[in-house]
């Protein structure tokens, strides 16, 4: 039976094997999964990145884009993972084009993985981007990251409670210094092969009329673009009045959203440390 695994492993794990890791840089060809990295401003993402693809953070330009984002791979479990780093956002409500990329890319680029890197020494501030992307995508790990710094500030998180809470994997880590970091690629590649099968929280209306209207509006969208991957979440943002939303359903935009949210290539010749 699959079941969300906690940050304690055996030490016979393959996690504690640095041999499983490899370290691929911007070799990205032929991966079997897609991860993608997302967090508030300042929350160590970057060092994530850097920790498990060997790379120290080269960007480019997401395509048509003035934001920069940041690609490299791992091998890990006889499979190959490329990473993709969103730009650092406070909110996936779209009031900025860094909002916008990272959100449309979570939705409809549909990553195998979604990590959200969250600050312990402020985790109440980060819960609201965690929130918003559960309610974006079923597979989804929280990176708990400066735990370090927490305990020097005498801060202490109850990582069991919180992954029973929202319905995710989370993995405490020290990303600076390496900690966590072995747990943190068994539990992507688990929640990846499906070994591990989230059950993330998800607001629940108290409105009836609410409910009922979300619910049909999202059947008509399914019916409209049948390859969404969650109308629900579109229908919410339709009903709260997301502009950008609405002028992508009503142009047919959507559509185009949908096909052609293609992973970026990295064209700059980059090598990897």
């Amino acid at each position: 039976m699959s079941q969300i695994i906690t940050p304690e492993v055996c030490a016979a794990c393959p996690a504690h094997n640095v041999a499983n890791l490899r370290k691929l840089g911007v070799d990205m060809r032929d991966a079997d999964f897609v991860v993608t990295l997302a967090g508030n401003p300042n929350t160590g993402k970057s060092t994530v990145f850097n920790a498990i693809t060997g790379l120290h953070q080269h960007t480019g330009n997401w395509p048509g884009k003035t934001v920069t984002r940041a690609e490299g791979a791992f091998s890990f479990g006889e499979k190959k993972f490329k990473v993709v780093d969103l730009p650092g956002t406070y909110s996936l409500l779209s009031t900025s084009t860094d909002e916008e990329v990272a959100r449309n890319f979570i939705l409809f680029g549909q990553p195998d993985v979604t990590v959200i890197v969250a600050d312990a020494t402020r985790l109440e501030r980060n819960l609201n981007l965690v929130l918003q992307v559960l309610e974006i995508t079923d597979r989804a790990v929280v990176c708990l990251n400066l735990i370090d710094e927490a305990k020097r500030h005498g801060i202490a998180v109850d990582d069991r409670l919180l992954a029973k809470q929202l319905g995710v994997p989370v993995v405490p880590t020290a990303a600076r210094e390496g900690t966590g970091i072995p747990n943190l690629l068994q539990t992507l590649h688990d929640v990846a092969t499906g070994n591990v099968v989230c059950k993330p929280h998800r607001l629940k209306n108290k409105s009836a009329r609410l409910e009922h209207a979300i619910t049909k509006l999202a059947d008509d969208i399914t019916a409209r673009f049948p390859a969404i991957a969650n109308p629900r979440w579109v229908a919410l943002r339709l009903l709260e009045g997301d502009q950008r939303i609405i002028d992508a359903v009503r142009d047919g935009e959507l559509d185009d959203l949908i096909t052609n949210t293609e992973l970026p290539s990295f064209a700059e010749k980059v090598e990897a440390v």
